[in-house]
């Protein structure tokens, strides 16, 4: 699934192509996405220039003169550009045309991915609502944290993938970032001191940080908007490296299931 450094890289991508130009037209081929695609959208949003291109956790904000999408990409989407003229693929569901002849495709094998059209505030969305603090903003820091996992039993790592605790830490960097605040896993997130949310809120920051940098993590579908792909998996210290040598210590990395989810860790730089 792409997670957050994935969905900043393609909205950097996107953004100096997209910023100012107006929609000449909308093409829905499959409106089955994870929730139906409006019938009305073609309508409702051809002729509107784009003025921004925001993200708020896993969801992309165009922002245009009277409305604005949010669009998810689900568990294997893609947005890319292409002259107008280029085929469709297969499973290229959604396009927004530009007035530059370039177009905007979302592309979703398993069409879990979505678009919604909204007329007010995006965060007010029901998929935006509820979330909590970014994890890059100054809302996200030790003092919430520690406030926030009192009394919690859930481990640590279902928590920090809890989007009410904060927003977007998918899977993979929920993983890495444990790693490097060497903190277990399963520990329970209400046991945490405020010395150890400090360090997993700096951990949280540089291991996205760096993702952003290295331009995410390719696995499976995901590309940039112009085709490219990250190389951040190439950085992992524990995830999807269940018995090969920690990076930093030797020891066999662990593989376990948390919340039908993958967890990796290592049991000798990671402690309860």
């Amino acid at each position: 699934m792409p997670e957050l450094p994935e969905v900043e890289t393609t909205r950097r991508g996107l953004e100096p192509h997209l910023l100012g130009r107006r929609i000449a037209s909308v093409t829905v081929r499959d409106a089955r996405l994870r929730w139906p695609v409006e019938r009305e959208l073609a309508g409702r949003i051809t002729g509107q220039r784009i003025r921004a291109l925001r993200r708020r956790a896993k969801y992309l904000i165009i922002e245009l003169e009277r409305d604005a999408l949010i669009v998810h990409l689900g568990m294997s989407g893609a947005l890319s550009l292409a002259p107008a003229h280029t085929r469709a693929g297969k499973h290229d569901h959604f396009e927004l045309a530009l007035d530059t002849g370039t177009v905007l495709r979302l592309t979703d094998p398993r069409r879990f991915g979505s678009v919604h059209r909204v007329s007010g505030p995006p965060e007010a969305h029901m998929l935006l609502a509820s979330l909590g603090p970014e994890p890059l903003s100054a809302q996200f820091d030790a003092e919430w944290l520690y406030r926030i996992t009192r009394g919690r039993r859930a481990s640590i790592k279902e928590t920090l993938m809890n989007s009410r605790v904060v927003a977007g830490v998918g899977n993979i960097y929920a993983n890495e970032a444990l790693f490097r605040a060497g903190i277990h896993p399963r520990t329970p997130a209400g046991r945490l001191s405020r010395q150890r949310c400090a360090a997993l809120v700096d951990a949280v920051r540089e291991t996205l940080a760096d993702a952003i940098a290295a331009g995410g993590s390719s696995l499976r579908d995901w590309r940039h908007a112009d085709g490219g792909l990250g190389y951040f998996q190439q950085r992992y210290f524990v995830y999807d490296r269940a018995d090969a040598g920690c990076r930093t210590c030797g020891s066999p990395i662990r593989g376990i299931r948390q919340g039908q989810r993958a967890t990796y860790y290592c049991p000798r730089c990671q402690r309860r």
